[in-house]
């Protein structure tokens, strides 16, 4: 489990394609600390850490995981959002964050707002799954690129969230533009409370 607090940004710097998995070998300032088996989120993906170098690491994305993210765009000396997982005594500082990508979203909309800056992402609508709880809320959580963020003024199939000038300088926001592809996981909680109200409505 995440919080949705990116600790800081990694680097891709080799991508290996192995059957239908791809193998990404990345550089963070924490690199060094990691273990084989750890859970990392990168661009708010869970990916397991399976072999490590000196002051690098890799982990293995499933076809699965490419379908649902944009881990597949990537490109050598890319950025990523990355985050360890959240100790059990930990502060939650951000939401509940799975590291689940639901989809990903495009970015539509890019303003300026006195320092800080809001982003516009348009998703695909489907009203089944919206029902199911993927969709967004005004005020609620959404996880874009492994930021907790809040919502605001969320329609059918877009939202906008404002971003400070110390998360966009801190994340991969800093390289973000009109037509840039992100992941996004909607609030588990509001798939479990929709998830309740439908399962009690068809008995």
């Amino acid at each position: 489990m995440f919080s949705g607090i990116i600790e800081g940004m990694a680097t891709v710097t080799a991508i290996k394609k192995t059957q239908g998995n791809i193998d990404f070998t990345l550089t963070c300032p924490f690199a060094q600390e990691l273990k084989i088996d750890q859970s990392i989120s990168h661009n708010g993906v869970c990916l397991t850490v399976v072999s490590k170098g000196d002051n690098s690491y890799t982990v293995t994305a499933m076809q699965e995981t490419l379908n649902r993210s944009n881990l597949g765009l990537l490109k050598v000396d890319d950025k990523v959002n990355v985050e360890r997982s959240m100790p059990i005594n930990g502060r939650l500082d951000g939401h509940i964050v799975q590291g689940h990508v639901d989809e990903t979203a495009k970015c539509i909309g890019v303003e300026d707002a006195d320092g800080s800056t809001y982003y516009t992402f348009q998703y695909p609508l489907n009203k089944e799954m919206a029902k199911k709880g993927y969709l967004t809320v005004d005020k609620g959580s959404v996880c874009v690129n492994g930021v907790s963020l809040t919502v605001c003024k969320p329609t059918d199939d877009t939202f906008t969230v404002a971003i400070i000038p110390y998360t966009h300088d801190h994340t991969n926001f800093c390289d973000m533009h009109i037509g840039s592809i992100v992941n996004i996981e909607f609030d588990i909680l509001g798939k479990y409370i929709a998830r309740l109200y439908h399962f009690n409505n068809e008995k």
